[in-house]
This record gives C-alpha cells, sequence and structure tokens, in this order.
C-alpha cells in the first residue's frame, strides 16, 4: 500500500511539472537567457547560424540511434525470452552482422565529421576584418580597447548593481527590457552590424572565457597569450555573454555587453567615445604622475 502511495505521488508530481512547463516559453530569446528556456540563444552571426544547425543535426543522428537500439532491445527481451525461445542459439559468429555493426558507426562518424571539420574551419580563419576590438579579462570585469588609425582608446565595462541598474532604467539610459539583472553593464562595446569584428581577447590575471552565446564565440583568456576570434552580426541589438571560467570569488559578476548599430549610429559614438575615454585616461595618467 505505501508503495501505491509512493508511486502515484511520483506520477502526481511529474504531471504537475509537465503541466507547469507546459504553461512558460521553451524558446530562447536571442541576446539574452529567457526564463525556463530549452533551446539555444538565438544565433545572429553566421558562425552561431552554424552552430545551431550542427546541433540540430546531431539531435537527429542521436535520435535515430537511440530509437533503433531500442527497437533492437525491445526485439531481443521478446523473442528471445526463455519462454518464446526455450532453446537459445549455439551461433557464435556471423559474418555479415560483424561487418554491419563495423562500417555503419563509421560512416555515422564519418557523416559528424564532415560538417564539424567545416564549423572548425570557419570559427578558426578569421575573414578580412573592419574591426579589431582588443578585450582583456580582469578580476573581475572586462576592458575593451579599440584600434583606431586616428588614435586608438579603451575602457572598463563592469556590472551595474541594483541601484545602479534601477537609476539606469529610471533614467532612461537604458531600456528595462534591454537591462537583465546579473548582465547591465555601464558601458557596453558598440560594434556596427554587418561588419567583421576581428576579437583579441587575453586576461590580466587568471584565466578566464570569453563567451557571447549569440554570436556563437567562446574563447579562453589567457595572461601572457593572445588568442583571437572573430563575429559578424547580422542584426542589431543587445547581446550579452558572460565569463564561463571559474576564475575567483565574482566569476558570476562579470558580464559581457555589446551592442550592434547602423554603421551612422557606430561613427557618431566613436566621435564620442574617443573624446570621452581618451579624457579619462589623460585623467588617469595625470593622476599616476602626481602620486610618484
Amino acid at each position: 500500500m505505501r508503495f501505491l502511495s509512493r508511486t502515484f505521488a511520483t506520477v502526481a508530481a511529474a504531471a504537475l511539472a509537465v503541466a507547469a512547463l507546459a504553461t512558460v516559453p521553451a524558446v530562447a530569446g536571442t541576446g539574452m537567457p529567457s526564463p525556463w528556456q530549452m533551446n539555444l540563444q538565438g544565433a545572429a552571426t553566421p558562425v552561431a547560424e552554424f552552430i545551431h544547425w550542427f546541433h540540430d543535426w546531431l539531435n537527429i543522428i542521436i535520435a535515430v540511434v537511440t530509437l533503433f537500439v531500442l527497437g533492437l532491445l525491445i526485439y531481443v527481451v521478446f523473442r528471445f525470452n526463455e519462454k518464446a525461445n526455450p532453446v537459445p542459439s549455439k551461433t557464435t559468429h556471423n559474418a555479415l552482422l560483424e561487418v554491419c555493426w563495423t562500417v555503419i558507426p563509421v560512416l555515422i562518424l564519418v557523416v559528424i565529421a564532415i560538417p564539424s571539420f567545416r564549423l572548425l574551419k570557419l570559427q578558426l580563419e578569421i575573414p578580412q576584418a573592419d574591426l579589431t576590438l582588443k578585450v582583456t579579462g580582469k578580476q573581475w570585469y572586462w576592458s575593451y580597447e579599440y584600434a583606431q588609425e586616428n588614435g586608438s582608446f579603451g575602457f572598463d565595462s563592469l556590472m551595474l548593481d541594483e541601484k545602479q541598474r534601477a537609476e539606469a532604467i529610471a533614467s532612461k539610459k537604458i531600456a528595462e527590457a534591454e537591462a537583465p539583472r546579473l548582465l547591465a553593464v555601464d558601458n557596453e562595446a558598440i560594434v556596427p552590424v554587418g561588419k567583421i569584428v576581428r576579437v583579441q581577447v587575453t586576461g590580466a590575471d587568471v584565466i578566464h572565457k570569453f563567451t557571447v552565446p549569440s554570436f556563437g564565440i567562446k574563447i579562453d583568456a589567457i595572461p601572457g597569450r593572445l588568442n583571437e576570434t572573430w563575429f559578424k552580426a547580422e542584426r542589431e541589438g543587445i547581446y550579452y555573454g558572460q565569463c564561463s571560467f571559474i576564475c575567483g570569488q565574482n566569476h558570476a559578476y562579470m558580464p559581457i555587453a555589446f551592442r550592434v548599430v547602423s554603421q551612422e549610429r557606430y561613427a557618431a559614438w566613436l566621435n564620442e567615445a574617443k573624446q570621452k575615454f581618451a579624457n579619462a585616461e589623460d585623467a588617469g595618467s595625470k593622476f599616476a604622475a602626481a602620486s610618484k
């Protein structure tokens, strides 16, 4: 009786969980996580689109293989149990069967390997870039440096705490829908839409990992080493990521924020940023000189 009660309770709990999941959105958003998401974030670059296609293709292969194995197990259970097959076969070798279970897995691996190598080539071969951006991971924030022909500049990007986030939303510096908790930052990295951006990544203290899911980029930020990746955002909007390598006490509080804008808005921001962050660097240099 107790067993039946526990079984009934387990089935009821599972039914409630399924019903709860059915009432929430299962499709992930683009640029930031969504509540109860059960899929990858929307793709905004060619690399991310290829990753999504490869992910779906692998799931199809996995499903087919799983169903095939399940079918074989069910067949064996019913066909070769003691009641249905009281006298077992004494067969020890079957050449055709052994060839099949050797060749078919090899063919499956070849089918998986070809698009896998194509994806690696797409990720690792960086095309001619329109913009180069250097990113340095620090404990626990990111620093961005823009290399420009008429002068470079850089800035730090730190997560907004709850008070700063509320003030930024209230002053309309950022829309509430674009400022998720624990992801919104004080200085976003601005890039133009439809342009190839080369990202050079390094670390200043410990190993970090620079990850932006909607861009399909995930690369180590290692002190003393410069790694490279790239992306080409095809849609305007705000795209968030995070450090995805445990790097210390505040690892969970160093988000990445890219805002993709039109070429006109990017040019206007560039002129403003050169003056704003150049002045900040000059002030820092003067303070350092005065303190010596």
